[in-house]
């Protein structure tokens, strides 16, 4: 009797293991699943405040645009100061005014001239917004070894409007 309980113990104790084992197995997978699960609710996160940004920037350059008598360029570093942008956190808005038409009083080379998109038959001015929202992709924003913004830019969201003044 006694030689049988000891070969039930160590069945146990081989169980015991196995199942921990199975455990660990299924917590890590676990684990990894909802890391990836983090990784694109953050980025979707990102893509999306990028788009608001965008109509955001192209609204206020159109505001600019109707109260100042020449306005060529926006720029601005959001959500943090201009070291963390640098760093990859927060975003960086480039936003590029061209005036069309042979009715605009602004005299820059970014007026597109006759030939290209001029309308002869334009009574006011009309501009060309292009908005460029730059930010990090999420994994490379705590890196030690992570880029400046001339070398990798990351990800840029672009939206071009038409807008009559």
């Amino acid at each position: 009797m006694i030689f049988l309980y000891k070969k039930r113990a160590a069945f146990s104790m081989i169980t015991a293991i196995f199942v921990i084992l199975l455990i660990a197995t299924m917590g890590a997978f676990i684990m990894n699943l909802s890391g990836k699960m983090i990784q694109g609710t953050t980025s979707q996160y990102r893509k999306e405040q990028a788009i608001l940004y965008a109509k955001s920037y192209t609204e206020f350059a159109v505001m600019a645009a109707t109260s100042q008598p020449c306005v060529k360029k926006i720029t601005a570093r959001l959500d943090g100061s201009q070291t963390e942008v640098k760093k990859g956190q927060g975003y960086f808005v480039d936003v590029r005014i061209k005036y069309i038409g042979t009715n605009s009083t602004c005299p820059n080379p970014n007026k597109i001239r006759r030939g290209t998109i001029t309308d002869t038959r334009a009574i006011d001015n009309v501009i060309l917004i292009d908005t460029y929202v730059r930010y990090r992709n999420p994994e490379s924003i705590g890196a030690k070894n992570a880029l400046p913004w001339s070398v990798d830019p990351g990800i840029t969201y672009h939206r071009r409007t038409l807008q009559r003044l």
